[in-house]
Order: structure tokens, then C-alpha cells, then sequence
């Protein structure tokens, strides 16, 4: 599409690339699953992902976290789900599914994704940056996660 300019001159405007940005606040298996899914979805469609793990979801990407989960689990289920996370988990072993994990590992291979902790909820936990899954990608407030945002869809999980 061209858009006339008051010089008479057509140009094409610049398209704004797509954005999804997601806070991950819980660290549970039944919610790290669809940030995998969501985020491998977005970067496979060309969108720009922002990640955003602060509170629970923080304590999901430290490497103590992902050491102790099996390589198809994560940190427990919600309670309200509970009889659905051993069946949940099996399921991902018989489909030879990636965990959540690796899904954002692929997503970042496959497009532009970026992994954030949330300085103030390390700060709450006493996390250190050598603390943190290798995925990650900086340490940020919200201000500059909120920054990043800006101008795109952005969910809470």
C-alpha cells in the first residue's frame, strides 16, 4: 500500500513488526507449557517475543529449577490440576513432545525471542544472575520490559 505524501511523492509505510510479550508469573508445568507453545508459535509466524519471568515463573528458569524437573516435567502442577500433571507428562514422553524448556530454546533459534528475569523478584528470592537457566537473556526492571512491549499484544500467565 502507497500513501500519497504532501509532495505528491508515493511512499510505502514502514510496517510495524508484530509483537507478543508475555509475563510468566507462575512456575508451574500446566502454565510453563503454553509460554513454550505460545512463544515457538509467535517466532515461527515472525513475531518479536518478549518473555518476562518475575515472581514464581523467576524461580522457574533458575538451574536449580531445571535440574531437579525431569526432561518432560517442570515444577510441579497447579493445585487445581494435579491428577492431570503425571498423565500431562506422560503424554509429552509418548508423543516424544519438547518440554517447555526446549520449545524456547527452538524459538529462539527459529526468530527473534528474548528471555528477561525480573531484577526486582531476583532481588525478593536472592537469585543471582549465575543463578539463571542459560537461555536467558538479561536481567531487567519493568520499566525497560515494559519498553519492550510497547505497541504489541501482551498476556499474563
Amino acid at each position: 500500500m502507497t500513501q500519497k505524501t504532501d509532495v505528491g511523492v508515493s511512499q510505502t509505510p514502514k510496517e510495524e513488526k508484530k509483537k507478543l510479550s508475555i509475563i510468566v508469573f507462575s512456575g508451574t508445568m500446566d502454565r510453563l507449557m503454553p509460554v513454550g507453545i505460545l512463544a515457538s508459535g509467535a517466532a515461527s509466524s515472525g513475531y518479536e517475543v518478549n518473555l518476562f519471568f518475575t515472581f514464581w515463573g523467576l524461580q522457574a528458569i533458575t538451574k536449580k529449577s531445571l535440574q531437579s524437573a525431569g526432561p518432560q516435567q517442570g515444577p510441579k502442577v497447579d493445585v487445581n490440576y494435579q491428577e492431570f500433571g503425571q498423565m500431562m507428562a506422560q503424554r509429552m514422553v509418548e508423543m516424544k513432545y519438547p518440554s517447555w524448556q526446549q520449545l524456547l530454546r527452538e524459538a529462539k533459534e527459529v526468530g527473534e525471542v528474548k528471555v528477561f528475569a525480573c531484577s526486582t523478584s531476583m532481588g525478593f528470592f536472592n537469585i543471582n544472575r549465575e543463578d539463571l537457566a542459560d537461555f536467558v537473556d538479561d536481567v531487567v526492571g519493568v520499566a525497560t520490559f515494559l519498553d519492550r512491549a510497547q505497541g504489541g499484544e501482551t498476556l499474563f500467565i
